[in-house]
């Protein structure tokens, strides 16, 4: 069976894993991107990302991110580098659907175990709600994990990477792709994985732009060895809707909530956007408890994709030859592995066409 020929288009986590995979399953590959390889400005790139393999009612999705969490500490292992803590995530849930939280979690074959309030003083709990610990979960050191999948890719013989290459246009009938100068790449396949801006490559896709504002922070000293050994959680504050990452291995204290994600309708304008307002909305969310003790690091905005009908990320096939999937923040990170294992799939089918 003959190799294929795979043009990745964007160099954030699921163009580099998928890159990665396609070169392990003996293919060539030519990775293309807009920046630097890794792109410090991609929808990807952040110090962590979360992990959850829990998925409430839903026994197929939790059995899918269980995959993708053994993916990730595969890529630990071929990468030579640390890139997962496995420090659980907890979800909060209103005391009533527990049992029922409990007894999909055992149906899934997945580890859980109630949290209270207490034993989390410094996270803000919405009233009369508990924890769910996913204790199979953590949090991807994702800033590591970038640059690992790109050192390992630059080291590859079957594979190219081409960064400072701006796509200017994909054939998604043809799968020809133009670079800026004039350049047109032929490929056996075309992943478009160019976050935000993959939807203006392949036309439009059925997902929504989204802005969202996270804050950075130090903690107290009384605080920061709690937080060493703290796990991520989600379901935060007195809405529900605020989550926390934890610091850990040269990583700040990440918090947001969905109150200040809003869509929008192109990325163009995130940096002049005042994050002010925002920030001060996610500070009346309170995800944290004393949060006025917390030194602020950093403000900044980020964007991704999710698909409309879902809110999740979307994978979709744009032309015979051309995938395309949509960026979708933390998810989408998490997820990854999945997307780069289903484009391995299509291309064995090609292999097997072609023998």
């Amino acid at each position: 069976m003959s190799a294929a020929a795979v043009v990745v288009v964007g160099a954030g986590v699921t163009g580099l894993l998928t890159a990665v995979e396609c070169a392990l399953a003996g293919h060539r590959v030519t990775v293309l991107d807009r920046g630097p390889i890794p792109n410090p400005r991609s929808s990807s790139h952040d110090q962590h990302r979360v992990v959850r393999t829990f998925s409430p009612d839903d026994a197929e999705a939790t059995r899918r991110m269980a995959t993708a969490r053994r993916r990730w500490r595969e890529l630990q292992t071929l990468f030579g580098t640390r890139m997962f803590r496995p420090v659980g995530v907890v979800s909060t849930w209103p005391r009533e659907r527990l049992p029922a939280l409990a007894a999909s979690a055992a149906g899934a074959g997945v580890r859980v175990r109630t949290v209270e309030p207490r034993a989390l003083p410094h996270l803000e709990f919405p009233p009369d709600s508990a924890g769910v610990l996913d204790t199979a979960a953590g949090v991807l050191l994702a800033e590591r994990a970038l640059e690992a999948a790109a050192r390992w890719l630059g080291a590859h013989p079957a594979v190219t990477l081409r960064p400072y290459r701006t796509v200017t246009e994909v054939d998604t009938d043809s799968g020809k792709v133009l670079v800026s100068g004039g350049e047109r790449l032929g490929a056996d396949l075309v992943l478009v994985a160019a976050g935000p801006w993959t939807r203006d490559l392949v036309g439009r896709q059925p997902v929504v732009l989204h802005r969202q504002t996270v804050v950075y922070l130090h903690p107290p000293a009384d605080a920061a060895r709690w937080w060493e050994r703290a796990p991520a959680a989600g379901g935060l504050g007195p809405d529900g809707r605020g989550w926390a990452v934890p610091p850990g291995d040269g990583t700040l204290l990440k918090i947001s909530s969905d109150a200040v994600c809003r869509a929008v309708e192109t990325t163009a304008d995130g940096d002049a956007e005042d994050q002010a307002p925002w920030a001060e909305r996610l500070a009346a969310a309170a995800p944290l408890t004393g949060l006025h003790r917390y030194t602020v690091a950093a403000v900044k905005s980020c964007h991704y994709a999710a698909d409309a009908e879902t809110g999740g990320a979307l994978l979709t096939r744009a032309g015979p030859a051309v995938w395309a999937r949509a960026a979708c923040g933390g998810s989408g990170f998490a997820s990854a592995p999945l997307v780069a294992g289903h484009i391995v799939e299509v291309l064995s089918d090609f292999r097997e066409g072609a023998a």
